[in-house]
């Protein structure tokens, strides 16, 4: 098995790169969101809106955790699974005046959405700046 491990690498090797620092939260309640925007007051909080049937969704949820580092693992980031709960995705449009794409981003600061983006746009949202 060691020489079939070298070649295809083995699964301990493959979760050692899956690493992710990431500070998902789900997102699964309309209630949440004030809480977001509490939390926003000090500090930037995200909310990532993934389809998890659509294949743009997953290129750009991974590219997403590819782009966080240890030095971002504190960052707030809700994850809101839009097949599931697709009545608090319409609330986060309208709460946050957002127009609702998917796959999307929003950085919330003070209560309001600071920045946002869909699809491969997202990977452009710089979000050690906030």
């Amino acid at each position: 098995m060691g020489i079939l491990n070298s070649i295809f690498g083995s699964k301990k090797a493959k979760k050692e790169e899956q690493q992710s620092f990431v500070n998902w939260i789900p997102l699964t309640s309309i209630n949440q969101l004030e809480e977001i925007k509490k939390q926003s007051k000090n500090e930037a909080v995200a909310i990532f809106k993934h389809s998890t049937r659509c294949g743009i969704s997953s290129m750009a949820i991974k590219r997403f955790v590819n782009s966080f580092d240890e030095s971002m693992k504190d960052f707030k980031v809700y994850y809101l699974d839009l097949l599931s709960y697709r009545d608090l995705s319409n609330e986060v449009g309208y709460e946050f005046q957002v127009l609702h794409q998917s796959p999307q981003l929003l950085v919330i600061k003070n209560g309001i959405a600071v920045a946002h983006a869909s699809h491969y746009s997202i990977a452009q949202i710089d979000l050690k700046s906030f």
